[in-house]
């Protein structure tokens, strides 16, 4: 397996798995002119100078490299709300209280905002259920870290992920349905559609604008504040574990929880470590010193256009050399002298999470 950019070639890999992602995944709509153009775009990007984060989204494709399957994918989006508005509802508890009869009640609300104008975004991770493997979904989930730590010109200093809300087998939201009910008469897929289209204006015209009272919602929605898709529990406890927290605000359409963390703060960011490769067969089968030979560690080359990302046992580490056989150098297109960032996957989550990527059906 490796991780590379996404190329138009993959478009028509890429519009199978937004068709069988389902409805809220909405970084990924199975409609293929939008689709193409988030290719072209991401494309872009990785060939762009930066020096400070815009309008740049990077995508990247997980490809089995004997059968060449698309596996999955996973993104990042350099610069929230650049483009268009990122929306949240912010959950905030109001007090109401008269002096003069002495009483006091405290409610929730939902109020609209652009709290996360201007954070990086993880977005755009899917699994597809048929390519199941040890390793794929950390390879997805973490590869982004090591991209965002080798490139930090690139990105925010601080990084959210709006997580899959719930939503049942036929794809209808509880909480899109009373929403629905009294605010926004068209079904979940088509707001979901809407948005993943980039067309957000509905959101001004129709949504609304004044505190929610959560008392007064169905208890079918407000059972579902904060909570996340089946298939996305795995990855958020792997967020979790990576330094990620929910800190009130849920999605607009669907109730999920977004979470943040600090770039600096994120575990995989500063477990890693840049190195000087040298290739050696011999002494690359050695053993290393991530703690117990061979165990996994997540590689990277520190290229844009050319990154390249893979998970393996074959390399060792001396100080700040990595020692690489020459087939998989190549692979990484790395030469004696380059440079490449390193995690070792047993150090990069505490015990209760390694284990969760045998469950993923990641999406969000």
């Amino acid at each position: 397996m490796i991780i590379r950019p996404i190329t138009d070639t993959d478009l028509d890999t890429l519009y199978k798995i937004a068709s069988e992602s389902g409805p809220g995944f909405t970084s990924l709509m199975p409609d293929r002119e939008a689709l193409a153009q988030k290719i072209a775009h991401s494309t872009a990007s990785f060939e762009r100078s930066v020096t400070r984060p815009a309008d740049e989204h990077y995508l990247f494709v997980l490809e089995d490299e004997i059968t060449g399957d698309i596996l999955g994918t996973t993104g990042i989006e350099a610069n929230a709300g650049h483009t268009l508005p990122l929306y949240h509802f912010r959950r905030n508890t109001v007090t109401h209280h008269s002096r003069d009869l002495n009483l006091r009640r405290s409610v929730e609300t939902l109020t609209r905002c652009n709290h996360y104008t201007g954070y990086s975004e993880i977005c755009s991770l899917y699994l597809r259920p048929e390519f199941r493997r040890a390793n794929a979904g950390k390879l997805l989930s973490r590869v982004r870290f090591l991209f965002m730590a080798q490139h930090s010109e690139r990105f925010s200093d601080k990084v959210i992920a709006e997580m899959r809300g719930v939503s049942d087998s036929s794809g209808k939201s509880p909480f899109w349905n009373w929403l629905r009910t009294h605010f926004v008469d068209m079904e979940f897929d088509q707001a979901t559609h809407l948005l993943g289209t980039g067309y957000t204006d509905f959101i001004d015209e129709l949504m609304p604008s004044h505190p929610l009272y959560t008392c007064l919602m169905s208890p079918e929605a407000r059972a579902v504040l904060s909570q996340v898709h089946k298939d996305t529990r795995a990855a958020l406890r792997i967020l979790e574990a990576e330094g990620f927290q929910h800190n009130g605000f849920i999605d607009l359409f669907d109730g999920g929880p977004t979470v943040e963390c600090g770039l600096a703060d994120i575990r995989s960011v500063r477990l890693s470590s840049a190195c000087t490769v040298r290739i050696d067969e011999t002494n690359a089968e050695a053993g290393n010193d991530f703690g117990q030979k061979n165990k996994p560690a997540l590689i990277t080359n520190t290229g844009t256009t050319n990154f390249r990302a893979v998970v393996t046992s074959e390399v060792s580490a001396r100080q700040d050399t990595l020692i690489i056989p020459p087939a998989l150098a190549g692979k990484l297109r790395l030469d004696n002298g380059s440079h490449a960032r390193v995690l070792p996957l047993n150090q990069a989550a505490p015990a209760h999470t390694r284990n969760t990527t045998t469950e993923l059906n990641y999406a969000y």
